[in-house]
């Protein structure tokens, strides 16, 4: 009886074992979907699945999910460390969501076997369809990049293109467009307490006609966007508020154009700003409680009310002598204000002393343009001879 038993422990080892085996062998680490596919196949390039969801039961951690043609790919939740290419060509994969969440992450699994906890999401249409919840709702993840995507139409529930609702990582977004949804574009607020740090990255994105505001930060997450564009935006183009703990917002290189607001700090909130054009607002810079901080090179004008000026400076590592900038000309001295500067095109070059007074250019350019960060130089496209030129304030 001893003997029997033994034996049927064994059988049951070795019957476990060949189980767990096949479903290893069953997963790949590139796998495929098509209009044409069925998630009863392998999921391999010759006999793809049909969805998101049933390639991704079939794709190794760390693997990628390729879409061989544009179609639609349905809804997914994203547990584990994957790569979702939609492909590009003759259009991207398409996930239409009508009711519900369009991409779910949620990465949980503490047992090492996902060390990375890494999301990447390119080339992806996300359609709500006027009702849908959420494009992309962030649960849990070490790091989710967001690449070459367009997510629009999610008008039900949370009404969001991006909600980033984990108590720490990061989020990049990038080449992407977030637009006509019900709430905000992209909000970065835990739905607990931080636990460490929460920072988004946004490069070339563009956040366009959304019910709220265009991004979004509260309770103490952080945020660092270059040129990108937030426009018709009903409320802020960019946002940032101190409740729940302070937030910061920094802003370089990119527009806010016809939005309710063009940068917007409230409670304890901070934005600072370099390099943007804030025009066309109803109001450019709305503060409460807050800051709006300024390298001293922004425009900020044509808006109904709120031009300026931000609640405080801020200093580069030029400290108070910004560089001045040349293009398109050759290298000529001119005398202004307290000192000389040899402008050279192309190049930055540290002034001497700051513009402060108009002034009268005496010698001949070729079509050069003139920028100096400490003070706006207004009407500054030079001739073939003598050129007068106002300076007016810069922010």
């Amino acid at each position: 009886m001893t003997k029997i038993r033994l034996l049927l422990n064994a059988v049951a080892v070795i019957a476990v074992c060949l189980i767990f085996s096949s479903l290893a062998n069953a997963q790949a680490s590139r796998t495929w979907v098509s209009g044409v596919g069925d998630d009863v196949n392998p999921c391999s390039r010759t006999a793809p699945c049909k969805t998101f969801s049933g390639a991704i039961s079939k794709t190794f951690i760390n693997g990628e999910i390729d879409a061989l043609d544009p179609a639609g790919y349905g809804t997914v939740t994203i547990t584990k460390s994957i790569t979702i290419d939609g492909g590009q060509g003759s259009g991207f994969a398409s996930i239409l969501s009508s009711g519900v969440t369009g991409v779910n992450i949620n990465l949980t699994d503490n047992s090492g076997n996902d060390p990375l906890k890494t999301v990447r999401l390119r080339n992806l249409s996300i359609n709500g369809a006027g009702n849908g919840l959420i494009g992309i709702r962030i649960l849990a993840a070490r790091q989710v990049h967001i690449q070459n995507c367009v997510i629009f139409g999610f008008g039900g529930g949370s009404a969001r293109g991006i909600s980033d609702e984990r108590s720490i990582g990061q989020l990049f977004v990038s080449d992407s467009t977030i637009s006509d949804n019900g709430q905000s574009g992209i909000t970065i607020v835990p739905s607990g307490t931080l636990t460490g740090t929460l920072h988004g990255t946004l490069t070339n994105v563009r956040l366009e006609r959304n019910g709220n505001a265009g991004l979004a930060l509260s309770k103490g997450t952080k945020a660092s966007v270059t040129r990108s564009v937030a426009s018709g935006n009903v409320a802020a183009g960019f946002y940032a508020d101190g409740v729940g703990g302070a937030s910061e917002l920094n802003l370089t290189e990119s527009m806010s154009v016809a939005n309710g607001q063009g940068v917007t700090a409230l409670s304890a909130g901070t934005v600072r700003i370099s390099n943007m054009v804030i025009t066309g607002n109803a109001t450019g810079l709305n503060v409460s409680g807050a800051s709006i901080l300024s390298y001293g090179n922004n425009r900020i004008d044509g808006n109904a009310a709120g031009n300026g000026p931000p609640t405080g400076p801020l200093t580069d590592q030029y400290g108070t002598h910004r560089p001045a900038v040349a293009s398109r000309g050759r290298e000529r001295k001119k005398s202004q204000g307290t000192g000389r500067l040899l402008l050279t095109p192309g190049r930055s070059i540290r002034a001497p002393a700051r513009l402060t007074r108009p002034g009268v250019l005496f010698y001949r350019f070729r079509a050069c343009r003139i920028r100096n960060h400490s003070s706006s130089v207004r009407s500054a496209r030079l001739q073939r001879q003598p050129y007068t030129f106002t300076l007016g304030p810069a922010y």
